[in-house]
């Protein structure tokens, strides 16, 4: 089979495949094969076989190995193109996740930023509590004190006991 028709080698050394030319509205004619070969000397039509068998071989051959590379760089360009579009999907997907994660990342630090409000605002009532607290138990240990010297002074019949309770209660608050 001769495929010569069909293939042209451009200048780069690459066949570009034609399609057989066909006119339309003419009916296919069967070409003829001629019967007789011209005379010719047996020596002649040997070599000529012999070289059109190895140079139609080599041409087949060669014709073969190019087709073949051929559909081997497509298999190739369509491995990578799905492969291509593979990594492309899988870009986005992580895109997408990063983006969630950064939406959720930025909710939990508006809540750390109320809780931290919340907990400075508990903080500052905790200690105004324990001020209060703090004065409540000076004021205590204060009408504790006027009532162990007062009933010290009315057991003693002493009038000056006041005296001793101001200055011991200045010196409780100072």
């Amino acid at each position: 089979m001769d495929f010569s028709d069909y293939y042209s080698i451009d200048m780069h050394g690459f066949s570009e495949m034609a399609p057989p030319q066909f006119e339309f509205g003419s009916e296919l004619t069967a070409i003829p094969f001629p019967t007789e070969t011209p005379a010719s000397s047996p020596e002649v039509e040997a070599s000529a076989a012999d070289a059109a068998a190895a140079g139609c071989g080599a041409d087949e051959r060669r014709l073969r190995r190019r087709i073949s590379n051929r559909e081997s760089a497509r298999r190739s360009r369509a491995r990578k193109q799905r492969r291509l579009g593979e990594l492309r999907a899988s870009a986005a997907g992580l895109e997408r996740r990063r983006r969630e994660l950064a939406a959720r990342a930025q909710a939990a630090r508006g809540c750390l930023a109320l809780v931290r409000l919340a907990n400075a605002g508990l903080r500052a009532e905790a200690a105004a509590l324990s001020r209060r607290l703090a004065a409540a138990s000076r004021a205590l240990a204060l009408g504790r004190l006027y009532q162990y010297h007062a009933a010290a002074a009315a057991a003693a019949g002493c009038s000056h006991g006041f005296v001793d309770i101001e200055q011991t209660i200045a010196s409780l608050m100072a």
